[in-house]
């Protein structure tokens, strides 16, 4: 494993997949912002989909002692915001991900290959 970020990430990307989570998109912001160094985005086509997706997120972080920093808009489900440090995971229904355009906003991004990420991390 790299480092421990990006073991993290893998696993995020698998739980997330795990859960069948849509269009799993890692954006680098090193270098480009201080907030975090990554977004993981992802979208579903239900509210249900969503909450259970930051649930099994929640669920397996915390039995490696990982804990959340912040979470916002689990009730409402359209947009669920994880925050984990250095990893902020974005879970969007399918019409709020097209219509916030995480992606376009932090263009400057590198996006990252997941399939890399998990093979070199797990």
């Amino acid at each position: 494993m790299k480092n421990t970020t990006d073991g993290l990430l893998a696993k995020i990307i698998k739980y997330i997949d795990d859960k069948l989570g849509q269009s799993i998109t890692v954006l680098d912001l090193q270098g480009i912002s201080t907030l975090c160094d990554y977004f993981v985005i992802t979208n579903t086509s239900s509210e249900r989909q969503a909450k259970a997706i930051a649930d099994e997120v929640q669920k397996q972080l915390e039995n490696e002692n990982i804990h959340i920093f912040h979470k916002e808009g689990y009730d409402s489900a359209r947009w669920i915001l994880l925050d984990y440090g250095d990893i902020i995971i974005h879970i969007f229904h399918k019409e709020d991900r097209e219509f916030y355009n995480i992606e376009g906003i932090w263009k400057d991004a590198k996006i990252i290959n997941i399939d890399k990420i998990i093979e070199d991390n797990i």
